[in-house]
């Protein structure tokens, strides 16, 4: 018997919803934090944040995509040490991407930009894994009501 739970499939909408909801709670949490940080105003740091998630987006979007592809020409298995290095790429083509845009945006050296980079990891790793937590545990109370009612 599987010990994972079944969980209601989310719609397009819902979907939209969860992502829009993370990146706008992210970029209002982390601006500030940022801001004070590194010195910066609230308003650059804050545009810095959505310019790195779009970024991250839409490169989850294209590696993703890539990965796909990979597996049904390649025909391999999604294993934990597969989903560890799938992780880690990803994770690695995001900062050579971001890195560079964070120096140039930001004006600073490209050390110093790793180190922005780095506190953009250290606030999304906690933040990510509390907000979904959060997020399903709201989810299943409003989707355990009947229709109509929040």
């Amino acid at each position: 018997m599987s010990t994972l739970t079944t969980v209601p499939v989310r719609t397009g909408g819902e979907r939209l919803f969860h992502a829009s909801l993370f990146e706008v709670l992210a970029i209002g949490l982390s601006a500030p934090l940022a801001a004070w940080l590194t010195g910066r105003g609230v308003g650059e740091m804050g545009m810095l944040t959505a310019e790195v998630a779009l970024m991250a987006l839409l490169w989850n979007i294209i590696y993703n995509w890539v990965f796909d592809r990979c597996q049904a020409r390649l025909d391999f298995a999604r294993t934990m040490w597969l989903r560890a290095l799938h992780a880690f790429l990803f994770e690695l083509g995001l900062l050579m991407m971001a890195v560079p845009f964070i120096a140039w945006s930001m004006g600073v050296s490209l050390w110093q930009a790793v180190q922005v980079d780095i506190g953009l990891v250290l606030f999304y790793l906690p933040y990510t894994f509390f907000y979904n937590l959060v997020y399903d545990a709201v989810r299943a109370r409003v989707t355990a009501r009947p229709h109509g009612q929040f």
